[in-house]
């Protein structure tokens, strides 16, 4: 048998509840920044992609939202994402809080799991668990709702177990060639991902007062010799929330749009001019058109 015979390829959903560390895992994994992180749940909102490229095997990662109740289209399409990173898929991590009992909606969260493949329990977050006896227990408990082929305690945070995780992986993978460049770790745009770090900067400053009614379009992107000029515009619901964002003396927005545009230059490599715009679009949920235009995969192409 060749070695190229022997190399694996496959993809990898990464499913569970709110908060679980989905994307905190994810980026550990990939070992570098491909999805943002907040304290609110449901941070996430579409399928992301981190690619990991091993000596012996190459894993297409695919994150996506927190497993909940869809009350509105925008929160329908989330839990399509949800069901569709089910299909197709070599493995699919479970991720949950180690820390936390399971409680009805993790029953429920474990039931998408129904038709999954190659199903791995990963216990996160056993950082902040003083007994690690504990995990016993909790990993009947999940066992008794899923069929897991194996579990993985880590902590997402501070990349205990993430190895671990990676090895267990690569032994459920077919054998394959190569997808993509060894350096290759994501296939969101540019445009995409400015636009989610402006929203980490919102979520991270207006903590529990606008969590899920912001959404951020990047209007304008231009790349100069010296400099990369972007504008955005932070869609809200209500003018309170405006409000809220624009802070007093616009103080606010100006330290959102300050942090953004430091992690933005790191991004780039080159100095960035950022503007911020606050516009109150009280349906933005429920408008098809104006979801379809802040979901990365509309936007390939565009830069």
């Amino acid at each position: 048998m060749s070695g190229i015979e022997r190399y694996r390829t496959g993809f990898v959903s990464i499913l569970g509840r709110p908060n679980a560390g989905k994307s905190t895992l994810l980026n550990a994994l990939v070992g570098e920044k491909v999805a943002i992180t907040a304290r609110q749940a449901q941070t996430t909102r579409t399928s992301i992609q981190g690619v990991v490229t091993l000596p012996e095997a190459q894993i297409v990662f695919m994150d996506t939202p927190g497993i909940h109740k869809s009350d509105n289209l925008f929160n329908k399409r989330m839990m399509a994402t949800v069901r569709g990173a089910l299909e197709g898929r070599d493995v699919v991590l479970f991720v949950t809080d180690a820390t936390k009992s399971v409680s009805e909606k993790d029953e429920h969260a474990a039931a998408v799991l129904r038709n999954a493949k190659n199903a791995v329990l990963v216990l996160n977050k056993i950082d902040r668990l003083d007994d690690k006896r504990l995990l016993l227990p909790l990993t009947e408990r999940y066992l008794s709702l899923h069929p897991f082929v194996e579990v993985v305690p880590i902590s997402a945070a501070k990349g205990s177990g993430v190895d671990d995780l990676l090895r267990t992986i690569v032994n459920y993978l077919p054998e394959g060639q190569r997808l993509f460049a060894e350096d290759y770790m994501t296939d969101q745009p540019m445009r995409f991902l400015a636009g989610e770090i402006i929203r980490e900067k919102i979520l991270r400053a207006a903590r529990e007062e606008v969590p899920h009614a912001v959404a951020v379009l990047v209007e304008r992107w231009e790349e100069l010799p010296r400099l990369t000029k972007i504008s955005a515009t932070i869609h809200v619901e209500r003018p309170g929330q405006k409000a809220i964002l624009i802070g007093r003396k616009g103080e606010l927005l100006k330290r959102i749009g300050t942090e953004a545009r430091q992690e933005l230059e790191q991004m780039t490599g080159a100095k960035v001019f950022l503007s911020l715009f606050v516009k109150v679009n009280r349906n933005w949920r429920e408008d098809p058109e104006f979801l379809n235009a802040i979901d990365w995969r509309a936007m390939v192409g565009s830069e």
